[in-house]
C-alpha cells in the first residue's frame, strides 16, 4: 500500500485482527469501532466508548466515526449504480466483487 497499511496488516485486519501482534491496542480499538458501526448484531455501548476515550481524543473519534461511516455508505450505494474500484485497494475480493455488482447492468 503507498502510504497505508503493509498488504499484510490488510489482512490481518480482515482476519482475527484481535489476535495479531501486528496492531496496537489503539489500532486494535479502532478496527473494533468498524466492526460496531458495520455489522447490526454489534452496538458501540457506553463501556466500549470509554475504551475508545483512552486511545481517542473527541475530535479524532468524531473523525474516526464519520470516515467508518462514509465507508459503510459507500458499501450500500457505490453497487447500486456499479461504480468500480479506482484501484486504491487492489485485494481481489474487492475486484470480485465490484465485478459482480457491475455485471447486473449488463444482463
Amino acid at each position: 500500500m503507498r502510504n497505508g497499511a503493509s498488504a499484510e496488516k490488510v489482512e490481518a485486519a480482515l482476519g482475527d485482527y484481535k489476535k495479531s501482534p501486528l496492531f496496537s491496542e489503539r489500532e486494535k480499538a479502532a478496527l473494533e469501532l468498524c466492526e460496531r458501526m458495520t455489522y447490526t448484531n454489534k452496538r458501540v455501548t457506553d463501556r466500549f466508548f470509554k475504551k475508545l476515550s483512552r486511545y481517542f481524543s473527541d475530535e479524532e473519534l468524531v473523525e474516526l466515526a464519520a470516515i467508518i461511516a462514509l465507508e459503510n455508505f459507500r458499501s450500500k450505494f457505490n453497487p447500486v449504480f456499479a461504480v468500480e474500484a479506482q484501484g486504491f485497494c487492489p485485494l481481489p475480493a474487492v475486484k470480485e466483487v465490484a465485478a459482480a455488482a457491475a455485471s447486473r447492468f449488463h444482463e
